[in-house]
């Protein structure tokens, strides 16, 4: 037992959380990740929320949740129990700070941290609004940002029908505010987000290894599984559902986190991320199985990767705030297209012939969400193309090169690089170790 917890302690401190001796540890935990949530809400509410709301001519940001069905930022609001029907609402009086309340939401959580201005059990909805006389509601629906598309049609039938027609007719989607507000970050937020995405790749790693793999026995299945108990371990979970552990071949794809046996010659790739508090990362790991005998990666699969690592270089020189996504976006295309021996491709997944480097972009947000809400570089989030980049926007960069390789005949290997950075005023930066190399498994 002592054994255990002196674990648990040392892991804790390794991402900064003090653990005082006499509290359970299970408690200590709770307690932390509680403490820093409720401090990055009010940072939120303080910093970014005003700024958001304003720039987006939303006079109130009316958030709608039932018992049983949460609105896709019931964490970023406080969480809190809906005992029937619960209200955040925002509201700007023309103060340096938005009037925040809840109706119909309550318990420890959201009661103990002191974000909300008013926290009742019940509302004269249309009183309330009434009284406010917003020009714009905003309402969380969209039809292209899941996160901001909670309001249920139910939901929204009872808000007509409650505020009546002047006020019904002021309701607007607030599918840009949800987006400035979730990736505008703060400090503790990216501190936040660093750590889970700094664990991530220290599980990725470890997975694409001798410790978790053995040529000949180990299916890919296995190295999710094993994945996945990794997270549980933490009381952490899965950006996308099931890690996607998988082959690639000179045709494609050979198989994705099943009971194809992992063999030596096997290039393996992990694609995901282990969700930590309210943040969920997307990187990919790429591992090479040693043949009998070989001691390295043969030449033409790390002539691929370096392929790869010049590509990432040019987005490092490239990324800036101030431009939209798609902007950037274009302007990545040409750079690439300029690139000696490089190409950029027009579908996924479909690289040309010859002996070109074939490249697709899908630069995207993250930072809540595996894909975030966020400005996006990347052709299949084509309205958060039109967002501009801002400092503190986290990103993933991800993009896919494929290059002939000779131990293959000349077929392609596609290479995919994805690591988690942030935007500043000085350009990309990463929060953590970026890529670097193949790594290899005996």
């Amino acid at each position: 037992m002592k054994t255990t917890m002196m674990m648990l302690m040392v892991a804790l401190a390794s991402f900064g959380v003090m653990v005082p001796a006499q509290q359970s540890t299970h408690a200590q935990e709770a307690k932390a990740r509680w403490d820093r949530l409720c401090q990055i809400r009010q940072d939120k509410f303080d910093l970014i929320l005003p700024e958001a709301m304003r720039e987006n001519d939303i006079d109130m940001w009316l958030v709608v949740q039932r018992q049983g069905n949460h609105d896709p930022l019931w964490e970023d609001l406080g969480r809190g129990y809906t005992s029937s029907i619960g209200y955040y609402i925002f509201t700007d009086r023309g103060d340096r700070r938005i009037e925040r309340a809840a109706f119909g939401v309550g318990g420890g959580m959201l009661e103990g941290c002191p974000s909300y201005d008013i926290v009742e059990g019940s509302v004269d909805l249309a009183a309330f609004v009434a009284e406010r006389d917003p020009e714009r509601i905003g309402v969380n629906k969209s039809a292209s940002i899941g996160a901001a598309d909670g309001l249920s049609y139910t939901e929204h039938q009872h808000l007509v029908d409650t505020l009546g027609d002047e006020y019904a007719s002021r309701l607007v989607s607030a599918e840009k505010l949800v987006s400035d507000f979730r990736s505008r970050r703060t400090a503790l937020e990216i501190i936040a987000f660093g750590e889970a995405v700094e664990y991530t790749r220290r599980i990725w790693e470890r997975a694409l290894s001798n410790e978790v793999i053995t040529p000949g026995v180990t299916t890919l299945a296995d190295v999710a599984w094993w994945i996945w108990d990794r997270a549980l371990e933490r009381g952490m979970d899965s950006a996308f559902d099931m890690p996607s552990v998988y082959i690639t071949g000179p045709d494609g794809i050979v198989a994705v986190s099943d009971d194809h046996i992992i063999q030596r010659g096997d290039v393996l790739m992990i694609d995901g991320g282990i969700c930590q508090l309210n943040f969920c990362p997307d990187i990919k790991r790429i591992a090479y199985v040693l043949e009998e005998g070989e001691t390295r990666v043969p030449d033409g699969i790390q002539h691929a990767f370096d392929q790869a690592v010049k590509v990432r270089a040019m987005f490092e020189r490239t990324f800036r705030a101030g431009l939209t996504a798609g902007e950037l976006w274009e302007e990545l295309n040409s750079n690439v297209d300029a690139m000696d021996g490089f190409r950029i491709m027009e579908e996924f997944n479909r690289p040309y012939d010859g002996d070109s480097t074939d490249v697709i972009i899908g630069a995207h947000s993250v930072g809540n969400l595996g894909h975030g809400v966020g400005p996006s570089a990347a052709y299949f989030h084509p309205l958060r193309m039109t967002y501009e980049i801002r400092p503190t926007n986290l990103f993933s960069i991800e993009f896919f090169a494929y290059t002939p390789v000779p131990e293959w005949d000349g077929r392609k290997l596609r290479v995919p690089f994805e690591d988690n950075a942030i935007v500043t005023e000085r350009g990309l930066e990463w929060i953590y170790p970026k890529k670097q190399r193949i790594l290899t498994i005996r």
